[in-house]
């Protein structure tokens, strides 16, 4: 509901403040006051679209801005939640964990529930801004949003009816969700919307992966062929790292035999001069005949001697190299030919053996996914059927559900139309079926069940109903709003209905009637009407007068609350026009009267 709405700037309004409560809210005031533009700043708060000329002459800022309560809404929390708009941790636990119906139900559900309750229900700000350079801004809770999120989350909730403008049963989208939510099927129509629509998300899925079978083949060939090619090297690390070393000794094989045969020559002495062997063994002798002299040179002879069993392995082992080492040029080009394809398989796939293998994994993955389209398709086909089935078995059960409920519908309508000075008006639920062109193949359904239910009305007796957006009109659109949103307050969801001229064309006891069908539908929710009756006015739960007033060359439209004996004057104005008199409040109280 609504607990406060604040308008500046908006037409004649400077500045007014309007503290609804629960029921049955009235706003009254003579012709030209300005209650239109209470209207007008609601729509505005649906996201309606603001006109050139809404903001105050000499304004360049008009704002309207209302204060809602959010408790018993949690598709509007949720809805709020999805855009980030509301701390979703309360709702997600609310939800997760109900409170059942008879039963304590979980310390966290109830936490949850009454934080939600306590906290971020009542707290909900939505506010619009309108500039004289024709802009227009919107905010919910504080954050800027486009003025379509407006639209989205408040337009189903605050509804408005009056002769001039439109409202949701206008809409013949709106009647099926109507219907389903009066028989109590809304959760069976959301199982049929989300069946009938993962059918859709199936057959895409489907359709792609047959529409990319070829491109698939020419995919899967080049990805073997590459597999093929990292396979056919054997490649592993040190593998790569003796492969090269092999090249490298091969390449350099006569330089290595020239300069590993000095090496031999200089330890061995082949080469005629003196070797290091020869100087090592002169250094032993002159070292012991030294020790016997010192004997504290023994430490000396001994890592001489670890000298010259070190170089006669190194001799050896050089020796040894230079008879293996070979030339060989066959040899030398075969290696060549498999470095040259490595060196290949590093432009393509990576510098290291690592990066071929982690590369040729990936290959491997791709493969395995796209030769598993063909089970992929199967495995999408069997969930299809899946699908399928649940949506036809649950939109039987609702097209069912429906037949008996539009009957039932139709009966309570016409019976509260009747009530309403309409006694010649019929009303009836269409439900013609779908056709198979509306309807994927298999399904006997679409999202919103098998049939396309629309509210019929005719006004006189004889004619033929017909949807209600082409023949309806004027008062009578009002109050067949009445009476639609009166047979369905229990099962209807909305925040706010607003009704203007609903009284057109009545009076008497028929007023009355009107007042007592609107008394009845604020049992359910918030009802804010505009009305020029003192019978329906007599109703209110709280009463606001519009009334406009000149001072200093400028024209202001004011609201204010009224209570006692200042609504019993407003409703003996009502009743007998300006001069009110002790008979006109003497019948005004008669009005109040339970």
């Amino acid at each position: 509901m609504i607990e406060l709405l604040r308008i500046e700037n908006l037409a004649l309004v400077e500045s007014v403040e309007l503290e609804f409560g629960p029921g049955l809210n009235v706003l009254t005031g003579e012709t030209g006051a300005g209650k239109s533009i209470i209207l007008s700043a609601l729509a505005l708060l649906t996201g309606g679209r603001a006109a050139s000329d809404a903001l105050r002459s000499g304004a360049d800022e008009g704002v309207v801005e209302a204060l809602f309560r959010m408790d018993g809404h949690e598709d509007v929390a949720n809805a709020l939640v999805h855009r980030g708009l509301v701390d979703g941790e309360l709702v997600k636990a609310a939800e997760d964990e109900p409170a059942k119906p008879g039963k304590k139900g979980s310390k966290k559900a109830a936490a949850a529930q009454a934080a939600l309750a306590a906290e971020e229900a009542p707290e909900l700000i939505v506010r619009r801004t309108l500039h004289a350079n024709g802009r227009s801004r919107a905010r919910v809770g504080g954050q800027l949003v486009p003025v379509s999120t407006l639209v989205e989350i408040f337009g189903g909730q605050l509804e408005i009816s009056s002769q001039h403008g439109s409202q949701a049963l206008r809409h013949a989208e709106v009647h099926a969700v109507a219907l389903d939510a009066y028989a109590n099927q809304t959760s069976v129509r959301g199982i049929v919307t989300r069946m009938v629509t993962r059918v859709g998300e199936l057959d895409r899925e489907i359709a792609t992966l047959r529409a990319a079978d070829e491109e698939r083949a020419r995919r899967l060939d080049f990805l073997e062929y590459q597999r093929d090619e990292l396979d056919g090297e054997e490649l592993d690390t040190a593998g790569v790292a003796q492969l090269e070393a092999d090249h490298r000794r091969l390449t350099h094989a006569e330089r290595l035999a020239e300069e590993m045969a000095t090496v031999a020559s200089a330890l061995g002495g082949d080469g005629g001069g003196e070797s290091a062997e020869s100087a090592i063994g002169e250094a032993r002798r002159a070292l012991a005949s030294a020790i016997r002299m010192d004997p504290e040179l023994e430490t000396l002879s001994a890592r001489l001697e670890t000298i010259e069993s070190e170089l006669r392995d190194v001799s050896v082992s050089s020796a040894d190299y230079l008879a293996d080492l070979e030339i060989d040029p066959a040899r030398l080009s075969q290696i060549e030919e498999r470095i040259g394809r490595l060196e290949n398989l590093r432009k393509k796939y990576g510098q290291s053996v690592e990066e071929m293998f982690a590369h040729r994994d990936e290959i491997e993955r791709e493969i395995e996914s796209l030769t598993g389209a063909d089970d992929r398709i199967r495995t999408l086909g069997k969930e299809r059927e899946s699908a399928v089935e649940a949506a036809n078995a649950a939109s039987a059960k609702l097209s069912k559900a429906r037949a008996k409920a539009a009957k039932k519908l139709a009966k309570i309508v016409e019976a509260e139309l009747g009530d309403l000075a309409m006694k010649g008006a019929r009303f009836a639920v269409d439900l013609s079926p779908l056709s198979a062109d509306d309807r994927p193949d298999g399904l006997e359904t679409g999202p919103g069940g098998r049939e396309r239910p629309q509210f019929l009305f005719s006004a006189n007796e004889g004619e033929v109903p017909r949807p209600i957006q082409k023949v309806a009109s004027g008062g009578e659109l009002s109050r067949l709003f009445l009476a639609i949103k009166n047979s369905l307050r229990r099962a209807d969801r909305n925040m706010v209905i607003v009704f203007d001229e609903v009284d057109a064309g009545i009076g008497g006891a028929v007023a009355e009637r009107v007042g007592r069908v609107l008394a009845e539908l604020a049992t359910e929710h918030q009802v804010l009407c505009i009305t020029h009756l003192p019978q329906i006015a007599a109703f209110a739960d709280r009463h606001f007068v519009v009334r406009k007033e000149s001072t200093k060359g400028r024209t202001r439209t004011h609201v204010a609350e009224v209570r006692d004996d200042a609504r019993i004057d407003e409703l003996a104005r009502m009743a007998g026009g300006e001069n009110v008199t002790e008979v006109t409040r003497e019948h005004a109280r008669s009005l109040l009267q339970p």
